[in-house]
This record gives structure tokens, sequence and C-alpha cells, in this order.
């Protein structure tokens, strides 16, 4: 055991989940943190060393008083995964005001407001912060004017978190990935997406949630403990790929 403590938003499912079971399997207790409390308490219920805390990251009140309960709860806090995210899209002249804000709340707000209450525990434990953001913030993409934008924000708020808190030993990371195969993508994406997608990354595949975990879980342990303010696509080569075409390479 670690004895270490994470917090980790959007953990209810996906790429939360799968880091919050993959950190416990290593020894780490997990605060889980989801706004979805009926689907929280579910996939908390299933994992040994891990407690649900229901919160919605866009509110600050919520925020302050999820910290309190969590450091209540463990007592020491580690590593805070800013996981917790949303995603609507459409054409930017058909982008309302209200969705341009609910993206913007959670995406970037959230991680703001997360950070901001975690950072005197992680300054007794010199811990680590790590962003998720996306592809969509290194390079654009059509339909994703506040989601790209939002996770955009992200990138370099994770730059000025490493600047500012090094000198307390707290790292600041960001990942961003690329197409997983998550249920939610599955779900949405048709066969012509999903053959695209295989052409234009390298790997021609998408990722795995369990992939993205791994990457995560290294930036939050003393292995990556020369690593700050590093923004890491983990997405098959597709961010490296530029305009090159699928049918130049062979």
């Amino acid at each position: 055991m670690t004895g270490k403590v994470a917090l980790i938003t959007g953990a209810a499912r996906g790429i939360g989940l799968a880091t919050a079971k993959l950190m416990l399997g290593r020894g780490w207790q997990i605060a889980m943190v989801d706004r979805d409390e009926e689907e929280l308490l579910a996939a908390a219920g299933e994992l040994d060393g891990a407690r649900p805390f229901a919160c919605d990251v866009s509110v600050a009140d919520q925020v302050h008083e999820t910290l309190s309960a969590v450091l209540a709860a463990f007592g020491r806090l580690d590593a805070v995964v800013n996981n917790a995210g949303v995603a609507e899209f459409g054409p930017i002249e058909k982008t309302g005001f209200d969705t341009w804000r609910r993206v913007m709340a959670t995406n970037l707000d959230g991680v703001f407001l997360v950070s901001q209450a975690a950072i005197p525990a992680l300054k007794e434990t010199r811990g680590a912060l790590v962003n998720i953001a996306s592809i969509s913030g290194l390079r654009a993409s059509t339909l994703r004017v506040a989601y790209g934008t939002s996770k955009a924000a992200v990138i370099q708020l994770t730059k000025q978190q490493a600047v500012e808190l090094g000198e307390y030993g707290i790292r600041a990371n960001c990942v961003c990935p690329g197409p997983v195969r998550t249920k939610l993508a599955m779900a949405v994406h048709s066969q012509e997406i999903i053959d695209a997608y295989h052409d234009a990354i390298p790997l021609n595949r998408y990722g795995s949630e369990s992939e993205i975990a791994e990457l995560i879980a290294f930036l939050c342990t003393e292995q990556a403990s020369y690593v700050t303010g590093q923004i890491i696509a983990a997405d098959g080569g597709f961010e490296s790929t530029g305009v090159g075409l699928p049918a130049l390479r062979t």
C-alpha cells in the first residue's frame, strides 16, 4: 500500500473510472467525484478503498465542501486528476452562449476550482495535478468550438499551475487523449468515422481507457518526480501527423 490518496473527478465512468481502478490496484486510496450520484454510488460500491463524493465541479461551494469532506475522510491528498468534462458539438454559428457556458463551466471552471481548492493539501504532500484535456485542445476540428477551446484553455492553465506551484513541490501536467474506445464514443461514432480515424491515426486504432489511465497514474507517482508543465498527447500519433495523408504513407 502506498498510503497515498488521489481525488479523481468524472470518476463514475470512462477514463476516470478506469484510472480509479488502476490506482486502487496499486495501493492508492481514491476519492471518486462525480455529479451523477446514482452512477457514482454504483461504481464506487464495487471498489474497495474508494469513497464516493457527489459534486458538480462547476459549482464553487460544492467544490469547497467536497474538498473538506475528502480531507476529513482521508486526512491527506497526494494527487488530483481533473477528468470531469462535457462534450457538446455543433457549428460555430449555431452554438448558443448557453451551450458555450455549460462546456466552459465544467471543462475549464471545474479544473480551476478543484485545483485551487486542493492547493493547500497538495502543498503539504508536494503532490501532483493531472488535468485531462483532449487532442481537440491541440488541433482544431469541426463542430468543436466550445469543447476544443475549453480544452486548449486547460492546457494553458496547466502551464500556469506548473510555473506558479513548482516552488511548493507541486507538479502539474496535462494528458490529451485522442480518440478513445469508450462506450459513449462507440455509441455516437458511425462506422465511417471509425474507419476515418483508423486511417488518420498512425497506430491505426482507437486508444483504450486503460491506456490513458496508465499515463495518468504514472504522472501521479514519484517516478514522474521531475516532470511538470508537460502536455502529453496519448493519441496513437494522431497529433504528430499534421497534414500528412494516410494514402502517402505506403
